[in-house]
């Protein structure tokens, strides 16, 4: 079982944020925003069990791009009081930028 953030327990610190990539048919349709995703960090620090909450784009393929990335994620574990590393959904948001 994931928990929440709060309750006593450290949030995990992301150790590395691959950026997500950009679809060619996006880059064309100029679309830029952020995915919102919701996900587990597990008591290694890997990320699993992503799920868009707040869509950028389902047409040209940028929230799969962004799922693709946060599993990609790495972080310092999420730990309880008694300092144990522990399982915790956190909330991800991966930007879409054009230069």
């Amino acid at each position: 079982k994931a928990y929440r953030p709060g309750a006593g327990i450290q949030n995990p610190i992301p150790l590395k944020e691959p950026k997500p990539a950009y679809t060619t048919e996006a880059m064309r349709a100029k679309i830029q925003g952020s995915v919102l995703l919701e996900a587990v960090v597990d008591e290694h620090g890997l990320v699993s069990d992503v799920r868009v909450i707040r869509s950028l784009d389902r047409l040209y393929g940028l929230d799969q791009e962004a799922i693709k990335a946060a599993r990609q994620w790495l972080f310092r574990p999420a730990l309880d009081r008694d300092n144990k590393p522990v399982p915790i959904i956190v909330q991800l948001e991966l930007d879409f930028r054009l230069h």
